[in-house]
């Protein structure tokens, strides 16, 4: 570790030599560099997310074979599946390069068709408000996050809690699905997946700067990026008013 800087006001010490939080036993600057790290392969998702949407937002072909045929439906259901056996298979792979970038890529890729299809069917206020309101939220949260970290508070224990709340809104979205609830309860939805994944948002980035080991760069950012796009999809619902657009 590098000496101090000294001014006349004393040591100056330098923020990258500094503790993220007070029982840090690691050298500070390379858990910095990780940090850095899992937050650009976040932005590189999240403007190949843009990119994804963007183009089926803008083509209408593509709205128009999901709204007017059953293919449509199986594709996209086909789509959502997909996305979930690349994250189970991303989770197994996620310290193997370079298939953990590709399984990452391929990931995001179709995540962000299901963001995209979500975005035709509203309007473009929505979306903007929604954008704005997530970006607030997990800039707001993150940083909250790592000056709470410092000062010695730890998130660890949101875990189970956060987890349980999954679940219910899991099951919750699956009876919507077999028995339809009315706008009500779509908001209502919508709702509680805002709170619940600002809580994934403390979460996580209390894990990013404590528990991930500098291999696991690959899953932080996708905890990451599930968190913001959870939020953004979230909004999106609460703001359209459960589709009255």
């Amino acid at each position: 570790m590098s000496k101090p800087r000294e001014s006349k006001f004393g040591p100056e010490i330098e923020a990258g030599n500094r503790p993220l939080y007070p029982t840090m036993i690691e050298r500070p600057e390379l858990r910095w560099a990780f940090i850095r790290k899992v937050y650009a392969i976040v932005t590189v998702q999240l403007l190949l997310t843009i990119a994804v949407s963007s183009v089926v937002i803008n083509v209408h072909p593509i709205k128009g074979f999901f709204v007017s045929s059953r293919a449509g439906l199986g594709v996209y259901i086909s789509i959502i599946i997909s996305s979930f056996i690349v994250l189970i298979v991303l989770r197994t792979f996620h310290q193997r390069h370079p298939i953990n970038f590709l399984l990452l890529t391929l990931f995001t890729v179709l995540l962000s068709f299901s963001v995209g299809l979500s975005c035709a069917f509203s309007s473009g206020r929505v979306i903007l408000e929604a954008v704005i309101l997530t970006a607030v939220l997990v800039v707001s949260l993150s940083l909250y996050t790592f000056w709470a970290a410092r000062r010695g508070h730890d998130f660890g224990f949101l875990g189970p809690f956060l987890f349980g709340t999954l679940i219910v809104l899991m099951v919750y979205g699956i009876i919507q699905i077999f028995f339809p609830l009315g706008k009500t309860a779509v908001i209502i939805y919508g709702a509680v997946a805002v709170i619940l994944f600002s809580g994934y948002i403390v979460y996580d980035t209390d894990n990013l700067i404590k528990r991930f080991t500098y291999d696991d760069y690959i899953w932080a950012s996708v905890c990451l990026y599930l968190d913001i796009i959870n939020i953004f999809s979230a909004l999106l619902m609460l703001l359209g008013g459960g589709g009255d657009n």
